[in-house]
C-alpha cells in the first residue's frame, strides 16, 4: 500500500510530461503535413547537375 504513495505521483508527473510534449508538438506544427514525408520516400531523386569543380577534379584524375 505504501508503494502507491510513490507510484501515483510518478504516474501523474509522467502524464503531465506526455501532455506537455504533445501540446508542444501540435503548436510547433509537427503534425501539419503527414502525407508529404510518406510520399517522398517513394519518389526518385532527380539527378543534380555537376558543379564545375567536380568536373575539373574528374578530368585531372584521368
Amino acid at each position: 500500500m505504501e508503494s502507491l504513495y510513490i507510484l501515483i505521483p510518478i504516474a501523474i508527473v509522467l502524464v503531465c510530461v506526455a501532455v506537455a510534449v504533445f501540446i508542444w508538438a501540435v503548436k510547433s506544427e509537427q503534425f501539419e503535413d503527414l502525407e508529404r514525408q510518406g510520399m517522398s520516400i517513394l519518389l526518385d531523386d532527380e539527378k543534380k547537375p555537376k558543379s564545375p569543380e567536380t568536373e575539373n577534379s574528374e578530368d585531372e584524375a584521368k
